[in-house]
């Protein structure tokens, strides 16, 4: 038996609740990372937890929806890397029970349906990608390489 630690990452789940051509966005707020900038209904999976499990469970925390594993559809994968090396999954859903809510106001300030061919500028960029990867059709997609090996290579005499 080895010795050996494996390398872990992180693994977050976010949702595309979508009204015909809109998707619904969440304005960040006081949480430290990107605030001030619009995403989608999101969080880190618990462990022992499904992909769909986790996306139900992060539905009825921020937006007081429940949704159904047969509601739920994968929309794409995302292998990212800024600080450290993560991986995403997205989900959408057009059916879902219950009047959406703002449940975490300490964490979100607005929320608002957009269109997907006119997404705001101010929008976390993997997001960005993400929805326009899902609009387009490309189901998986690898974000910040480039930049962290410009990175490196900038730091190199």
């Amino acid at each position: 038996m080895s010795d050996k630690k494996r390398f872990t990452m992180p693994v977050a789940v976010h949702l595309f609740l979508l009204r015909g051509n809109e998707v619904l966005l969440l304005r960040r707020y006081n949480t430290g990372y990107e605030d001030g900038k619009y995403s989608v209904p999101a969080g880190h999976m618990d462990g022992n937890e499904q992909v769909k499990h986790a996306a139900i469970r992060e539905a009825r925390e921020e937006c007081g929806i429940d949704i159904t594993e047969e509601d739920l559809q994968v929309a794409g994968v995302m292998h990212r890397r800024s600080s450290d090396e993560r991986i995403d999954f997205f989900l959408a859903a057009s059916r879902w029970g219950g009047d959406i809510t703002n449940n975490e106001p300490d964490k979100c300030d607005e929320l608002i349906w957009v269109d997907m061919q006119r997404l705001p500028e101010n929008m976390i960029p993997y997001v960005r990608q993400a929805i326009t990867n899902y609009r387009d059709g490309k189901w998986f997609d690898s974000f910040g390489w480039r930049e962290a090996a410009d990175q490196v290579h900038a730091k190199q005499p």
